[in-house]
């Protein structure tokens, strides 16, 4: 970045290792404010916590949020569409870095013109799968596949959309979802036309599989293509059911799938000599090579309120890889 003056805008994220409690504790102390503003900076939304201000200074109030567990960046000002429409100046004073309550915001200003031609549609001939955005999908559908329950955002042409039936995939695919209550519920989209997904905001990532079989977490499915053979995978101990993330769907074949993620998600490899432990509700997906055992630790002060937090935590060993997010998604089954 060169000369001018520069904003500093919060992600509405942890940084990597961050405690919950410690950097709300730290933003408190940083910008002498309350604890629910302070949880606000790091509650999915980004926010524009100083304005006007030189590099130097700019780049001192990022290193002082990074240093209490707060993922933040610097902007240049003046520079068109740099910070997303919901972003919010929050109330404070500006030259400490406190949050500013100013309802105006430079950097997603527009003429009507300048806005449709920058949000437009574009057609980037990448087939049925199009990523009009990282939050967008658009399904250039020809005849039928499967999406999620409630994904469609919009469509143009001839499209219909039929739930999956209780017995579609026989009585064992049933029974499971039954007890599971797992949350990939499917719909049927059949006929010709531009059909636009979209998941809550999550990011989208697009994978295609070539005779390959991964596992995905039922809630973070957003779409798949007729080829690929998909059921429902239900860890053995019953008290997997207390969490959202322990059924899992296998998804097999070739074709293209589209998952979710939220924020920018983080691949770890695993091998024999280096397995992974995650917490199931940040946990995305992981290779078909992988079958995770269930870690728990309940004990009497787990019931007491005193426990880890940690409770249930998933356990891959062997060759492969898992896929995690920076967020701890928590949904009941069946919603």
């Amino acid at each position: 970045m060169g000369q001018g003056k520069f904003r500093v805008v919060t992600k509405g994220m942890l940084a990597p290792g961050a405690e919950t409690a410690a950097t709300i504790t730290g933003l408190v102390k940083l910008f002498k404010t309350t604890p629910e503003k302070a949880s606000s900076l790091i509650s999915g939304d980004s926010k524009i916590i100083g304005q006007g201000l030189s590099r130097e200074k700019a780049e001192k109030m990022k290193q002082s949020i990074l240093s209490v567990g707060a993922m933040c960046d610097i902007e240049l000002e003046g520079v068109l569409g740099t910070v997303p429409e919901s972003t919010k100046p929050a109330s404070g004073s500006q030259d400490r870095g406190a949050p500013v309550n100013e309802s105006s915001n430079n950097g997603s200003r527009y003429s009507i013109e300048q806005f449709v031609k920058k949000t437009a549609e574009r057609d980037r001939g990448q087939g049925t799968f199009e990523l009009e955005d990282e939050r967008m999908l658009e399904i250039n559908l020809e005849t039928e596949l499967w999406i999620k329950t409630g994904s469609m955002v919009s469509y143009r042409g001839n499209i219909k959309f039929v739930r999956e039936g209780m017995l579609e995939k026989g009585i064992g695919r049933f029974l499971k979802k039954a007890v599971s209550g797992e949350g990939a519920k499917l719909t049927r989209a059949t006929g010709q036309g531009a059909l636009y997904l979209a998941d809550q905001g999550k990011k989208i990532i697009l994978l295609e599989l070539k005779d390959d079989m991964i596992f995905v977490n039922g809630n973070d499915i957003l779409a798949l293509e007729m080829a690929i053979d998909w059921d429902i995978n239900i860890m053995k101990k019953v008290t997997a059911m207390m969490a959202g993330g322990l059924f899992n769907v296998r998804l097999e074949g070739t074709g293209m799938i589209a998952i979710t993620s939220h924020y920018d998600p983080l691949t770890l490899q695993v091998t024999p000599n280096n397995p992974v432990v995650t917490d199931p509700n940040a946990t995305i997906a992981w290779s078909g090579s992988l079958q995770p055992e269930l870690r728990t630790d309940i004990s009497f002060k787990t019931f007491l309120g005193r426990g880890s937090g940690e409770s249930l935590q998933m356990e891959f060993k062997g060759n492969g890889f898992v896929v995690i997010q920076p967020f701890e998604e928590v949904y009941f089954q069946g919603r």
